[in-house]
């Protein structure tokens, strides 16, 4: 399972190190076909090693690269 995490983290890394802003989390789902157990997953893993910021906006969630 940790390698599939870390797999994952890698996909949502290289989706938003393309991205020059915030990205909604609906968008994160769209571009890396995970499912949201698995991206939720995915933004642990990234938030832990402090690589990305979460931030919520009414009722939307944002992800960006620190």
């Amino acid at each position: 399972m940790e390698k599939k995490v870390g797999t994952n983290a890698g996909l949502v890394w290289q989706a938003l190190n393309g991205a020059k802003k915030a990205v909604e989390v609906k968008d994160l789902k769209k571009v890396t076909k995970l499912t949201e157990k698995d991206l939720y997953a995915a933004f642990g893993w990234l938030l832990r090693e402090g690589k990305i910021s979460v931030k919520e906006e009414g009722k939307e969630i944002f992800v960006a690269l620190n």
